[in-house]
């Protein structure tokens, strides 16, 4: 099946559902959190996804393989704020078990992809991309 949209590719959809997860636990976090810690971990999650459709949509390889490792970038921010988040014990480890869980996925998701994308092409190149 060929990838028409960003919508397509599985790692955008895993990272969608990261995003919905840090989202939620954003909301946990005590309220004197709200701008700092909270507000970070909000932008991070969904620079994960943004940066996959972006890079996408634009028109070469290079340019692709650019912004998904932005979203790589940005999902170790986002790993590394939630290990924070514990770390001063604003959320205990048991909340983050789905996150972490997710964002291991989402990594795998990008670094595959981004292998992928590396390789010389042929005619069973995944995506189909000038």
């Amino acid at each position: 099946m060929p990838i028409r949209s960003y919508r397509d590719l599985i790692v955008w959809r895993e990272a969608m559902g990261l995003m919905t997860e840090s989202y939620r636990l954003a909301r946990l976090l005590p309220v004197f959190e709200k701008f700092g810690m909270a507000s970070q971990i909000r932008r991070a999650a969904l620079s994960i996804p943004a940066n996959i459709a972006e890079g996408h949509g634009r028109r070469g390889r290079a340019e692709f393989l650019h912004h998904l490792s932005i979203a790589e970038g940005s999902l170790r921010e986002l790993q590394t704020l939630l290990e924070a988040a514990i770390a001063i014990r604003h959320l205990e480890h048991a909340e983050l078990d789905d996150a972490f869980s997710r964002s291991n996925r989402v990594g795998f998701l990008l670094t595959r992809l981004q292998h992928r994308l590396r390789a010389p092409r042929s005619p069973s190149t995944v995506l189909d991309r000038p």
